[in-house]
């Protein structure tokens, strides 16, 4: 097969080198809060490069193999319970891009990737966070879900193949939280933090630093402490996604680093292009 002549896809324009997103996204109610969180989210989309369009890798699409978003309105997917109307009542009306979904498509050359033209769309992972950094909803953006099936491996190394977005305009986001257990959040303490979180986002830092992609990728492998912390892979997943993505000339830089609830961390990364 021929390779693609990734200077034409989906008319962007080649660009600067972009940065990639990782976000601890935390509760929904963090789309209409005004808190510490939301106030960062919004000051990045300020000082990030403007995109041409965004890729979100959410830890709240999960599926049986690997698909992307190909509808032109994606729907505003409210996919929680027991929260007030007026969260309920947020629609992020941004544009899909169905070209751009099938362009990457074509560009991944490991692993077959659906192309949804209908059912999903911007689930809470994706809009909570987005709508800050870009409120006004005017940049495309597309959905790639996590194929629960796949060890971690497959993640990163999916990842990988995206790196040419990066040089076209493509803001990657990956939407998660590095630490997510549910079971023991302390719903009375705002501020708790465990220890045994603690740890894990330590550990998980100091990685990220070192550039030690092994050790995250294997996860699993990493102590009680990660075992308690990253109960289950979804939202540990997206983080993945942004590690494949840097390169050795990229700067690493930190932000809303706090465990709230005992049990989540709200984490972030962004992993920036070296300045020339």
């Amino acid at each position: 097969m021929k390779q693609m002549d990734i200077s034409t896809i989906n008319g962007l324009n080649p660009s600067p080198i972009m940065p990639v997103l990782f976000v601890g996204h935390g509760s929904p109610m963090n789309a209409i809060e005004e808190n510490e969180f939301t106030t960062t989210w919004r000051n990045l989309g300020e000082t990030l490069p403007r995109p041409q369009a965004i890729l979100c890798v959410s830890a709240h699409w999960e599926t049986r193999g690997t698909h992307l978003t190909a509808m032109p309105e994606p729907k505003t997917i409210h996919d929680f319970g027991g929260f007030p109307r007026e969260l309920f009542e947020v629609q992020y009306p941004a544009p899909g891009d169905p070209q751009l979904a099938s362009d990457v498509r074509q560009n991944i050359k490991n692993t077959q990737v659906g192309l949804d033209r209908s059912e999903w769309g911007f689930d809470h992972g994706a809009w909570t966070v987005v709508k800050h950094l870009y409120p006004q909803a005017d940049v495309p953006m597309i959905e790639m879900s996590i194929d629960h099936f796949q060890k971690p491996e497959y993640h990163y190394e999916l990842a990988r193949e995206l790196a040419f977005l990066r040089s076209r305009g493509v803001l990657v986001v990956g939407s998660g939280n590095i630490v997510h257990n549910l079971r023991e959040v302390n719903w009375h303490d705002e501020n708790a933090a465990y220890d045994w979180a603690q740890e894990t986002n330590e550990k998980v830092k100091q990685a990220i630093i070192d550039n030690n992609h092994k050790d995250l990728i294997d996860f699993k492998n990493q102590g009680a402490a990660f075992q308690r912390a990253i109960s289950t892979a979804e939202h540990y997943i997206p983080l993945l996604y942004a590690l494949g993505l840097q390169t050795k000339s990229d700067t690493i830089s930190f932000f809303n680093d706090k465990i709230i609830m005992g049990s989540l961390s709200m984490m972030g990364v962004l992993i920036s292009p070296e300045r020339s």
